[in-house]
């Protein structure tokens, strides 16, 4: 009988597994099946055909987060399924195997269809890698290694407008269309004989939005982030190198912080970061825990050492030798796209940073006065309106803007209390201007005109690159008055004052070496092209 069936079987390591598991959930007849395994695993998928609704009788989910999670049914271990897939008998079977001492199991699902046609496997694989494309529309996913070199979907993240990010002109466009240019390149590549690979370089301040550039690129492009750790705990060459062959053809590999893995006891010039930034960080710190549980030092002590290459202070034995092969040796992975990241730019090797590992290098600066305006008008209006606003003569805003500013002078005269971005105001008066802000809804009775005049005034108020973007600073003010645009306003030059003062103590106290200002006459944004 075995003749008349065409059999296939899917490792939960392979992404053809996750298509299955997903086009399974979306069958009619699975829905109705009595034996199945209930799990909160969604496969990188994030669609409501995919999951079970919540139950919303109760009010449960309003008062615990915990039973906001979503269900999806799975096939049962060593349970045999049966349905029909265009007219023709299927069975489905997923079992669990064991494979080494320190390894998961792994789920293995094995499918039979009555045909002896190979057509009806392919257009089964379709559908399903239709089907989990569809799922995955607004979603990316973040892979991370184990410590037995295995690619692991970690978690699934929202992609993130471009329009989002605020930088100075023209850096994001030369970026996504420089990384468009490359995916669309193969055959260019290969017909001169160029190894098909690609890498960006970004350095520079700390909580610049290097890493939420990366995270929005690799949403516009559609491809998944694959983080390479190479300081992590027990890392060598042999498995640095295997980790990077193993990525697939398409994708984003991401290396934070590459300056601090051949540097003993390097750390952060500022504990300034970015949201995006400290979720990579803390999915590395998750990694290394895991991996600690293993003594692995102890296992590689007599293999390191020595070793002039391998930084003390780490559980990484990668050397730069073996970073070097793993990134453009012979059997380095291509189709790949490379972004690496540092805050130390002078300190990384040339041979590291030369043509065909970092063929672009992006320098990121502190917060520019545009980049301020910027981040202004998109917190307090969101960047489609502003598409979808004809773009306000400059010149109205300015005398709108000077208005405002005699009206303030003659307050001021009155004895009345300034709205001047560096002065105090009472609570009271706080409490009046800013009332109808905070009510509900109060963000769309400012149009689109009075923000960019607030944006402005926001902007003459924060000095060019002295401060950062991140959560902790600029954005950071911005949240304490995230429903409030006037009071934003009027308190950044106090609150400015401040981080002056703190920033003073840090460098007192041997922090803070770099937080220097940035003198006014260096360009905003330097981008090399590595010849």
């Amino acid at each position: 009988m075995n003749g008349f069936y065409m059999n296939a079987s899917f490792d939960s390591k392979d992404p053809s597994y996750e298509w299955m598991m997903v086009w399974l959930s979306k069958q009619p007849a699975w829905a109705k099946t009595r034996d199945v395994e209930i799990s909160t695993e969604t496969y990188g998928a994030n669609n409501a055909a995919v999951l079970l609704e919540d139950d919303d009788d109760t009010g449960l989910a309003r008062f615990d987060y915990k039973t906001t999670r979503k269900l999806t049914y799975i096939p049962s271990p060593s349970k045999t399924y049966r349905l029909w897939y265009r007219g023709r008998y299927m069975s489905i079977k997923r079992t669990k195997e064991r494979d080494g001492f320190f390894r998961d199991d792994e789920n293995i699902l094995h499918i039979s269809i009555l045909t002896r046609n190979h057509k009806l496997l392919r257009q089964l694989l379709q559908e399903a890698r239709r089907a989990y494309i569809a799922a995955q529309e607004d979603t990316l996913s973040i892979w991370t290694a184990d410590s037995v070199r295995d690619w692991h979907r970690v978690t699934n993240r929202s992609k993130r407008s471009l329009s989002s990010i605020v930088l100075d002109p023209g850096v994001k466009d030369m970026l996504l269309d420089d990384a468009r240019d490359f995916l669309a390149s193969k055959q260019w590549y290969n017909e001169r004989g160029i190894p098909f690979r690609r890498g960006y370089l970004l350095y520079g301040a700390p909580g610049s939005g290097k890493t939420s550039l990366i995270h929005s690129i690799a949403g516009e492009l559609k491809l998944d982030i694959y983080i390479i750790s190479i300081s992590r705990i027990g890392l060598d060459d042999a498995s640095l190198s295997t980790l990077i062959n193993y990525l697939p053809e398409r994708c984003v590999a991401l290396m934070e912080d590459i300056d601090a893995t051949f540097t003993n006891g390097l750390s952060r010039d500022s504990d300034k970061e970015d949201e995006d930034e400290a979720a990579v960080r803390k999915i590395n710190e998750g990694a290394r825990a895991l991996e600690s549980t293993i003594d692995v030092n102890k296992l590689g002590a007599s293999i390191n050492g020595n070793n002039p290459n391998k930084p003390s202070g780490t559980g990484s034995r990668v050397t730069l030798s073996g970073l070097l092969n793993a990134l453009d040796g012979i059997g380095a992975q291509e189709g790949r796209i490379l972004f690496a990241t540092t805050n130390k730019y002078a300190s990384l090797d040339p041979a590291l940073c030369r043509p065909g590992r970092m063929d672009l290098h992006i320098e990121f600066k502190l917060a520019s006065k545009y980049q301020a305006r910027g981040l202004f008008k998109q917190f307090y209006h969101p960047y489609k309106m502003f598409d979808e606003v004809m773009e306000e003569d400059e010149d109205d805003v300015d005398e709108e803007l000077k208005g405002e500013k005699r009206k303030e002078k003659e307050l001021s005269d009155s004895g009345y209390s300034s709205s001047g971005a560096s002065t105090p105001v009472s609570d009271q008066s706080k409490a009046t201007l800013g009332s109808t802000v905070a009510s509900s809804g109060s963000k769309m009775e400012f149009s689109v005109r009075r923000i960019k005049t607030l944006s402005k005034r926001f902007a003459e108020a924060v000095p060019d690159r002295e401060l950062s973007m991140a959560t902790r600073s600029l954005q950071g003010y911005l949240m304490m008055y995230k429903t409030k645009p006037l009071d934003a306003v009027r308190n950044v030059g106090e609150w400015i004052e401040k981080e002056r003062e703190a920033a003073t103590q840090r460098k007192k106290k041997g922090r803070g070496k770099g937080d220097k200002k940035v003198s006014d006459d260096e360009p905003k944004m330097e981008v090399k092209e590595v010849e």
